[in-house]
């Protein structure tokens, strides 16, 4: 049960990741701008432009998710604390815009940003396709969109609950992950009980589902030593 929930968890950074990623690509401030050469025009600022940290923190969740699902107990705390932390730092900049508004210098400063100060306001811009604005252009009006930023503090909310429930409830690694790390010491132990009962019918089924001889007990009087040693570890 605690190993579904963790696979929860970090599915749900992925769905976190996603939100992000679809919240940069949408429009947070719609700009309205007078510029005395080309008249009034309009211009947008996405998410990606205002803040390139969602898309860093985007990659990171979808990342985080792979990791949460692939690798084991310790590994998934490390990546549930890690996407938590992550989320909860980047809610503060979808929040601080719906609070405070649009500051117009810094979006003029956007919108300008490698514009042809020798152009109008068609000139190339800091996104492919997007309106810029000369240098001396004047912003009249610049508007918060809401629907971006607050997905993009949904996503942050369920990058913060994921991350948490990972962390704590990372769950036990799985069986065949199990199987691998202690095959040796398994060996070690069914020759050790190959040594002790070597007519139990269950002992020597296990044997020869490990690929153990039965008949091959040279070394069983060894490996029943190092098996009472990995024991009291």
């Amino acid at each position: 049960m605690n190993r579904r929930v963790g696979r929860i968890a970090a599915l749900g950074l992925a769905v976190a990741a996603a939100l992000q990623w679809a919240s940069s690509r949408m429009t947070w401030i719609a700009v309205e701008a007078f510029d005395d050469k080309s008249g009034s025009t309009t211009a947008s600022v996405s998410g990606s432009t205002w803040s390139t940290e969602l898309v860093a923190v985007a990659l990171l969740l979808a990342a985080g998710c792979v990791a949460g699902l692939a690798l084991r107990r310790t590994g998934r705390r490390v990546v549930g604390i890690v996407c938590a932390l992550a989320g909860a730092g980047l809610a503060w900049i979808p929040t601080q815009i719906l609070m405070q508004g649009a500051d117009t210098q810094r979006v003029h400063s956007l919108l300008s940003a490698g514009a042809d100060t020798t152009g109008g306001s068609t000139a190339m811009g800091t996104q492919e396709g997007a309106v810029s604005l000369s240098q001396w252009a004047e912003i009249s009006t610049a508007t918060v969109q809401y629907a971006g930023p607050v997905l993009s503090i949904v996503g942050a909310a369920l990058a913060v609950l994921g991350g948490v429930v990972l962390a704590l409830r990372p769950g036990e690694d799985t069986a065949t992950m199990n199987r691998y790390e202690r095959k040796e010491s398994r060996e070690q132990r069914l020759r050790a009980d190959l040594h002790d009962a070597p007519d139990s019918g269950r002992v020597l089924w296990d044997a020869l589902d490990a690929d153990i001889d039965p008949t091959d007990t040279a070394d069983t009087t060894d490996t029943r030593g190092a098996a009472e040693d990995e024991g009291r570890r």
